[in-house]
């Protein structure tokens, strides 16, 4: 059996100590903003696209400044991590996964996306509710901003 794979883009987002998550309405999931990079689109534009798309906020993505500059060749934002992620038995997600910092709690998300979203502190994110993965990526992004803070 055939397995398709497609390209993803996702962003933990933080602001004063906490993160932003959304209850997936169909997954009943806690999870950062995200999906999939369309045609062309470069991974860490998409990034910050479904950021907006999903949460109204505008952010800054965190990341190792690019040192290659050439005529032929420029370095864009890599993400923190490159996940494979099964989604069912025949579909895989190739997720870039970035972390980004935000400027404001108030949240407005476009029109047909989740509205329950909600800001979670490292404590909070050790809740049941949220999946190990979410958990570790969330907890990272956290110390990684809040060291790029001071």
């Amino acid at each position: 059996m055939e397995i398709t794979r497609h390209f993803t883009a996702t962003t933990f987002v933080v602001y004063k100590q906490k993160t932003l998550l959304h209850l997936h309405r169909s997954l009943k999931m806690w999870l950062p903003p995200g999906g999939h990079i369309d045609r062309d689109e470069l991974p860490h534009v998409a990034a910050i696209r479904e950021v907006k798309e999903e949460t109204g906020l505008d952010v800054e993505l965190i990341h190792t400044a690019p040192t290659i500059h050439s005529e032929n060749a420029q370095e864009i934002p890599g993400p923190r991590h490159l996940l494979l992620e099964n989604i069912n038995p025949f579909h895989q997600h190739i997720d870039m996964i970035y972390f980004a910092r935000a400027s404001s709690f108030d949240v407005t998300p476009d029109a047909g996306e989740s509205v329950e979203l909600r800001w979670f502190t490292i404590e909070e994110l050790e809740g049941e509710e949220i999946e190990n993965d979410i958990r570790l990526l969330g907890k990272e992004a956290l110390g990684v901003i809040s060291k790029a803070d001071d």
